[in-house]
């Protein structure tokens, strides 16, 4: 059975690789898989897929899409500095929970 690990990223977040073939490169967040641990980031780690016709409303042919990599392979770049940072968590006098940039210290749209 998998346990479900936290993940430091959401979906919709930019983020740069840190290590890897596709080291330095940056992208949006696609989608987050917390139970592998692992992220699918936009325009990293591409892979190269066969497809079989399926009928006439799916051809075949070679489709180009992007695979998951560990989600510590990557780190959030903050909007406001535009340097990848970690994240930490604190609570607002409103008792409402927001991630902000451990360098400058800006919230994070959520």
């Amino acid at each position: 059975m998998a346990v479900k690990q936290k993940v430091h990223v959401k979906k919709g977040d930019t983020v740069e690789i840190i290590y890897g073939k596709d080291k330095g490169k940056r992208g949006k967040v696609l989608a987050v898989l917390p139970k592998e641990g692992k992220i699918i980031v936009q325009d990293i780690n591409k892979l190269t897929k066969h497809q079989k016709p399926r009928g006439i409303t799916q051809p075949g042919g070679i489709i180009h899409q992007e695979g998951p990599i560990y989600a510590s392979k990557a780190m959030v770049v903050c909007e406001a500095c535009d340097e990848r940072t970690r994240v930490g968590k604190k609570i607002l006098e409103d008792g409402s929970k927001v991630r902000y940039c451990k360098k400058c210290g800006e919230t994070f749209n959520d």
